[in-house]
C-alpha cells in the first residue's frame, strides 16, 4: 500500500473514536443536527475504520505465514495461508482507496441527456438520432427507463435537438462524462460520389435536481410560454397549447417540454430540465476554474469540448480524452458502451488518487 494511502488510513481509527466521545456529550445529543450529522458521518468513518482493520489483520497475518514457511511442520499450511492472504489484500486496498475518493452526491440521481445537431446540416441531425438510440440502448442494457422531454425533428429524419430523461440506479454517475462534442465520419445516405463526410453533435449530460436542495428560482424571474406542440402524440396534441417553455431571465437558460396533454405536468416536467441546466451551469463553472489550475485528464464536460469520434469506414471509435480507441463501432452504435464507461471511471479514479496523493504532501 502506498504510504499517503495508509497515512490517510491511519487518521479514520483516531477518528472514530473522537465522534463517539463527541455523541456522549449532553450538549451534541440537545443539537439534534449536529447530533444527526456526527451519526452520518460515525457511520461512514466506521466503514473504512472496520474494513483498514480487516487488511491490517490480513497484513499481519501474511507476514507471520511467511515467517513460518521455514519450519518444515508447518510449511505446507503456511503456504496455502500466504497464498490466500496475497490474494485477498489486492481486493481490499481496492475496496479501501474506494473509500476514501471523494464522492460526487449527484452520482446517485437520474439524469437528463441533452442531444444537439452542430455542424454538418442533414447528417448530424441524422447522426444525433443515431445518438440517441445508443443511449435508449444502453439504458435498456442498464434496466433504466428513459422518455422522451422534448424534441426538435430534423428536416430529413433524426433531431436538431431531443432532451431525454433517463430514470434508474446511479444514472448520472455512469453518464455524466458524456457530456462534450460527438464527431462522426461516414458517407451520408445522400452522397453520390461515396466521399467520406464529417459533422457533429453536443451531448450534455445533466443531474436531475433533488427538489430538497434545488436552487432556489424567484418566479418574477421567469417567462413562461405555452404554444402547440409538434411532432408525435396523434391528432389531440395540436389541438391545445399544451406545450410549456420556460426562460430564465437572467441567465437566457431556456428548457421546454412538449411530451405530455397536460399542460401542468409539461410545466412541471420543464421546470425540473430548467434546474438542472443551471445546476449544471454552476457545475461547468466550477469546472472551469479548477481546469485552470489542473489539468483533468476528462475535462471539464464543456460542450466545445471534442470529447470523441465514431469512424464508420473503419469501425473505430476513439475517446480523445484518455487516448482509448475501439474497433467496435457497430456494437458500440446498438448500445455496447460498458468499455468506454468504465475506462472513463477507472482514468477518473486514478486522477482523483493523484489530487488525494498531491493533498497529502501538500499538508504541513
Amino acid at each position: 500500500m502506498k504510504p499517503f494511502l495508509r497515512q490517510q488510513l491511519e487518521r479514520y481509527p483516531i477518528r472514530l473514536q473522537e465522534l463517539d466521545f463527541f455523541l456522549q456529550q449532553p450538549d451534541v445529543v440537545n443539537d439534534m443536527d449536529r447530533y444527526r450529522a456526527l451519526t452520518r458521518e460515525l457511520a461512514e468513518v466506521s466503514v473504512v475504520a472496520g474494513l483498514f482493520g480487516r487488511f491490517l489483520q490480513a497484513e499481519s497475518g501474511l507476514a507471520q505465514a511467511r515467517e513460518m514457511l521455514d519450519d518444515p511442520d508447518m510449511a505446507e499450511m503456511a503456504k496455502e495461508e500466504a497464498a490466500s492472504l496475497e490474494a485477498q489484500l489486492p481486493a481490499l486496498e481496492d475496496e479501501l482507496q474506494r473509500l476514501l475518493l471523494p464522492r460526487d452526491p449527484d452520482d446517485v440521481r437520474n439524469c437528463y441527456l441533452e442531444i444537439r445537431a452542430g455542424t454538418g446540416g442533414d447528417e448530424s441531425a441524422l447522426f444525433a438520432g443515431d445518438l440517441l438510440r445508443m443511449y435508449v440502448k444502453y439504458a435498456e442494457r442498464q434496466g433504466w427507463k428513459t422518455e422522451i422531454v422534448s424534441q426538435s425533428d430534423g428536416e430529413v429524419g433524426g433531431y436538431k435537438e431531443v432532451v431525454i430523461r433517463v430514470l434508474g440506479e446511479a444514472v448520472y454517475g455512469r453518464l455524466k462524462f458524456e457530456s462534450g462534442g460527438h464527431r462522426v465520419q461516414r458517407v451520408p445516405a445522400t452522397e453520390t460520389q461515396g466521399r467520406i463526410h464529417t459533422s457533429a453533435c453536443t451531448v450534455a449530460a445533466l443531474a436531475e435536481p433533488d427538489e430538497a436542495q434545488a436552487v432556489q428560482i424567484n418566479p418574477a424571474e421567469l417567462r413562461i410560454d405555452t404554444y402547440r406542440a409538434s411532432g408525435a402524440g396523434g391528432q389531440h396534441i395540436n389541438k391545445t397549447d399544451s406545450a410549456v417553455r420556460i426562460t430564465h431571465l437572467p441567465t437566457g437558460i431556456v428548457a421546454e417540454c412538449q411530451d405530455d396533454r397536460s399542460q401542468h405536468r409539461n410545466k412541471a416536467r420543464a421546470m425540473q430540465v430548467l434546474l438542472a441546466r443551471i445546476q449544471e451551469k454552476a457545475r461547468s463553472e466550477q469546472a472551469a476554474k479548477d481546469a485552470a489550475t489542473r489539468k483533468g485528464l476528462i475535462g471539464s464536460g464543456d460542450r466545445s469540448d471534442r470529447i470523441r469520434t465514431y469512424n464508420f469506414p473503419q469501425g473505430r471509435l476513439t475517446d480523445h480524452r484518455i487516448n482509448l480507441t475501439l474497433y467496435k463501432l457497430q456494437f458500440v452504435m446498438e448500445g455496447d458502451l460498458d468499455e468506454v464507461i468504465e475506462a472513463l471511471l477507472l482514468a477518473r479514479k486514478a486522477e482523483q488518487l493523484q489530487e488525494l496523493e498531491a493533498g497529502v504532501a501538500g499538508r504541513p
